[in-house]
């Protein structure tokens, strides 16, 4: 039923909690910046859901748009882990969970979904293949290098930064007036008030 799907080969339980979007309280930059390839597509926004199909459709994009180079790298960052359930509409409240659907992976904001590398492997072309990749996964994205800020959620944090950024008094710096460490990527930096 499942054949060319990306899935587990085995779990421990058939279905699992709904569960929240990790959100990087404790400053992790963890699979926020570029690790293998040159080139990426990470996930801009709220965060979102992606299921199984979309990862392939994306993958087949990918592949075909990169099989005129003979050495070009394509590395899938995440993996549809979680089991999705679903129950039929107009269905009353209670009788147990639903039927499993289909395999999905939490993305929250920052999440570098696919990496591109190798030889022969220019900026425009990567642009424009992950432009496809980013028409499949129907969520915003944004393309990055390995010259790209690391991002804690929505901040942009300057290069070489500390895997965990003191925020508080990060915070307490911007109520004192003093210069900030880093800034804030859609927007300037917001007033606290007193």
């Amino acid at each position: 039923r499942f054949a060319g799907v990306l899935a587990p080969k085995r779990t421990k339980y058939r279905k699992a909690h709904k569960g929240r979007m990790p959100i990087p309280a404790g400053g992790s930059l963890k699979g926020t910046t570029l690790v293998y390839g040159a080139y990426g597509i990470i996930i801009k926004g709220n965060g979102m859901c992606l299921s199984a199909k979309q990862l392939m459709a994306a993958d087949t994009a990918l592949k075909r748009k990169l099989k005129v180079l003979k050495n070009a790298k394509i590395w899938l960052r995440v993996f549809p882990d979680i089991p999705m359930c679903i129950k039929g509409n107009e269905t009353p409240m209670g009788k147990g969970k639903g039927s499993f659907d289909h395999w999905a992976c939490r993305c929250p904001t920052g999440r570098v979904i696919f990496e591109v590398g190798g030889e022969g492997v220019s900026e425009q072309l990567a642009k424009d293949a992950l432009r496809l990749v980013a028409g499949k996964l129907s969520y915003k994205t944004e393309f990055i290098t390995q010259e790209s800020h690391p991002r804690l959620g929505r901040i942009l944090l300057p290069k070489g930064h500390a895997e965990k950024p003191d925020l508080v008094s990060t915070l307490m710096q911007e109520r004192k007036g003093e210069p900030l460490m880093f800034e804030i990527a859609p927007a300037p930096a917001v007033e606290l008030r007193q």
